[in-house]
């Protein structure tokens, strides 16, 4: 995929979120199956993983510095998701810091706020890379390590629509 085409799937990608997150009721928003995540725990998630990348995305000589480069070809969209799924399958779990609070806590309006304004940040940031840096420069994952920022934003378009589905897998489970 290239730069252009990364940034529209990043970008149409979560406006089709936010679009179907703003599409549910306060008891949708808020219904918890099981130990699993509400609708708004999910988006203060995505939110959580979106503003680390507002500020590091900000400094391409810190990436360099900080995060050196990797020994392999850039992997494709089909290997990163592969590979994100198999870590999923294996236990792998969200860091602490990317964590949602509790409902009850959290302010459905002000992480819509900080949803959006770290959507457009990262995707005015990701116009000023070049080709070759979105395959040399390279940041970590917590689950998969080194990544290069184009396969670090082909995960981040398909974190988002992964977490919609399981709203929507959660909602229907509350409808049967």
């Amino acid at each position: 995929m290239k730069k252009d085409e990364l940034i529209s799937v990043f970008y149409s990608n979560h406006q089709t979120f936010l679009d179907y997150f703003n599409g549910l009721s306060m008891d949708e928003l808020n219904y918890r199956y099981a130990d699993k995540w509400t609708a708004i725990e999910q988006l203060e998630h995505i939110t959580l993983c979106l503003k680390p990348l507002t500020k590091v995305l900000l400094s391409k000589e810190y990436i360099r510095q900080n995060f050196g480069s990797l020994n392999r070809t850039t992997w494709s969209y089909n290997i990163v998701i592969e590979n994100y799924l198999a870590a999923i399958q294996k236990g792998g779990k969200a860091p602490a810091q990317f964590i949602p609070r509790k409902s009850p806590t959290i302010q459905r309006d002000e992480i819509i706020d900080e949803f959006i304004v770290s959507m457009v940040s990262i995707k005015q940031l990701l116009e000023r890379y070049t080709e070759e840096e979105l395959d040399t420069l390279v940041l970590p994952h917590p689950l998969l390590g080194l990544l290069t920022i184009r396969e670090l934003f082909y995960l981040m378009s398909y974190h988002v629509i992964h977490h919609q589905n399981q709203i929507k897998r959660m909602l229907n489970l509350n409808h049967d």
